[in-house]
């Protein structure tokens, strides 16, 4: 009697050059910020009654996109790390790749945000302390400084950019053992600190990195762990089953001290690593299913497209936000939390997203194309020269023998 295929055989491998699923997953992130933006006011819900009033609620845990970004973000980061960390330009390639990636349109859209502010096209200040602070990533610890936050988007991209400096070093030098056991670390530590600030009256901005860098270590564990003992497609899927069972299990222990509102104590502190938790098993699930007979799951048109465009559209949104505020605003069309229908807000919303999702697609095709372009041509040159040099050691071995 032969044992039944398992429905997990004859698939393609959890890691490969090319994973849509991690796409259409960018896309769901920027997706929950851009409708946390449109739609959330403070007291925007009350206002409302029926479905629209549990569709408003519903964007008011929009803000998790940036968790999922940044479990995403710890994911890639050290996978591209790990498999790479014994070839030789290691750093050099490692940040020349970022750089072209990231800070074309990064310093672009400071220079977008400072001319719009500076022509009035927004209701919006922006100082030039915080333009400084932001020009070298301390946006999110800008408060330190003295320099409030005035741009809330850009807070966590300086604690990715401080990821990006730090972790390529340890990755370089430490045992995959040792870094497996400082995600672990990070991730116990990082909600103690979280709770430690809020019971000493501590004022942490937008984010301090060391208070919200568990995102990030869990998506690094899932790299190590991917490479390692859940490298199998079973023993993926039973680490996603493992974190959501825990999810939902860390959900009810917590519920009768208002985990569900990101407003009280235990929701502003608990909910984040429960968020966290949550991705990393969505994220391994995501890893077995889009690599298996389900991958057309993943192949959605639409989110694979604001995934590819999922950076842009992250630094513009609230600044197109802001300009569609402005141009209603001369129509009497404000939309504030005692005035205005929601048919106003849908058309706030619309307008804005319409607005965000142009500009995004056109820096990504004309603006950050031809840097990711120079991205592959850095590469190419390194493989050219590494061939060059080794057909020139081969001459020379040729010669010294024939000698």
């Amino acid at each position: 009697m032969s044992l039944p295929v398992s429905r997990f055989d004859n698939s393609l491998p959890l890691l490969r050059s090319r994973m849509p699923e991690l796409d259409t997953l960018r896309g769901i992130a920027v997706l929950l910020v851009l409708f946390f933006h449109g739609f959330y006011f403070a007291t925007l819900a009350d206002r409302f009654h029926g479905p629209v009033r549990w569709f408003v609620m519903a964007t008011d845990m929009g803000w998790m996109g940036v968790n999922l970004f940044f479990v995403l973000s710890g994911f890639l980061i050290t996978g591209i790390l790990l498999d790479g960390r014994n070839d030789s330009g290691y750093y050099r390639r490692f940040y020349v790749r970022r750089a072209l990636r990231i800070l074309p349109a990064y310093y672009g859209f400071l220079l977008l945000l400072f001319a719009i502010v500076r022509l009035g096209l927004v209701n919006r200040q922006t100082s030039w302390q915080f333009l400084g602070v932001s020009l070298v990533y301390l946006s999110n610890v800008s408060i330190l400084f003295g320099v409030p936050s005035q741009y809330g988007a850009l807070w966590s991209l300086s604690v990715e950019e401080h990821f990006y400096l730090l972790w390529p070093a340890a990755v370089r030098n430490v045992s995959r053992r040792f870094l497996a056991w400082t995600c672990v670390l990070i991730i116990v530590v990082c909600p103690l600190l979280r709770a430690f600030y809020y019971w000493r009256h501590y004022e942490y901005g937008a984010g301090y990195t060391w208070l919200v860098a568990d995102g990030l270590a869990w998506g690094a564990l899932l790299a190590l762990l991917a490479r390692g003992k859940v490298s199998s497609r079973r023993g993926m899927a039973r680490f996603g089953a493992i974190c959501l069972a825990g999810t939902a299990g860390l959900v009810v222990v917590l519920l009768p001290f208002g985990i569900a509102s990101s407003r009280t104590m235990a929701g502003g502190l608990l909910i984040v690593s429960v968020i966290n938790s949550f991705f990393a098993g969505a994220l391994a699930l995501a890893l077995v299913l889009g690599s298996g007979p389900w991958k057309g799951v993943f192949n959605l048109r639409v989110l694979k497209f604001f995934g590819e465009i999922s950076y842009g559209l992250y630094l513009v949104e609230m600044l197109a936000f802001d300009v569609v505020d402005r141009i209603l605003g001369h129509w009497g069309l404000q939309v504030s939390h005692t005035r205005g229908s929601f048919a106003v807000v849908l058309l706030r919303f619309a307008l804005a997203a319409t607005l965000a999702t142009t500009v995004a697609y056109l820096s990504r095709r004309y603006y950050e194309e031809p840097f990711l372009r120079l991205k592959h041509k850095f590469e190419r040159g390194k493989v050219r020269a590494s061939e060059k040099q080794d057909a020139e050691e081969e001459v020379a071995l040729e010669t010294k023998a024939a000698s």
